[in-house]
């Protein structure tokens, strides 16, 4: 839901790191691998309870995933960096998610198990969604450039980060915004599932009427 009205304010910033990663020769793979090891990083922190080594570390593999980007666009966006950045991000999610349910299980658990649920659902649509769209040739530059169709909702990348850093700096009221948290995802599932119904229950089109596919 914020992700495209902020990105007039944080994209100008990445892009001007990324610029100086860039001169040294740093590629926007390396940044996305380099990412997903700080955000494992994160997950054993948590799961050990130290919650604020945590939250340092998930916010740097958060700048991690914008530099990824940004670096990519200043050359070719590729199909490998799309799938490595897309997977990868799940999994960071998943993990820590799962990471406070190790931490506490008494506590947490249940909680992190709606929620893991209830990321089923959100991915699995954003997913599905994306496949149909590029056999139709479906495109958006809503989110900027990407390297598939990112059909948003009321849940999307920054509501995530605000949900993690706040369960980071709340640990003990995890449950309680995990249950919110998934709930709000099931109304994003629920949306796209809508949406999916409205604009591929028609007929599939011509081959010849199919377009492009870009990079995130």
């Amino acid at each position: 839901m914020l992700d495209a009205r902020l990105r007039p304010l944080v994209d100008p910033v990445l892009e001007r790191l990324a610029a100086g990663l860039d001169r040294r020769g740093v590629t926007a793979d390396r940044v996305t691998v380099a990412g997903f090891l700080v955000g494992v990083a994160a997950i054993g922190a948590v799961a050990l309870g130290a919650h604020g080594s945590g939250l340092a570390l998930f916010l740097v593999n958060r700048l991690g995933d914008g530099l990824d980007g940004a670096l990519a666009r200043r050359h070719r966006i590729t199909d490998l960096g799309g799938f490595l950045d897309i997977v990868l991000d799940f999994l960071i999610y998943a993990g820590l998610v799962f990471a406070f349910a190790l931490a506490n299980p008494a506590a947490n658990a249940l909680a992190a198990a709606f929620l893991l649920f209830a990321f089923m659902g959100t991915g699995s649509s954003f997913l599905a969604f994306a496949v149909m769209a590029a056999r139709r040739g479906l495109e958006s530059d809503r989110h900027g450039p990407k390297s598939l169709y990112y059909l948003g909702g009321l849940t999307e990348g920054t509501e995530t980060i605000l949900f993690f850093v706040l369960a980071l700096l709340l640990p003990g009221s995890f449950p309680l915004l995990a249950v919110v948290f998934g709930a709000m995802c099931w109304i994003t599932t629920g949306a796209r599932i809508a949406t999916a119904w409205s604009l591929l229950r028609r007929g599939r089109p011509p081959r010849a009427c199919r377009g492009r596919r870009d990079r995130s």
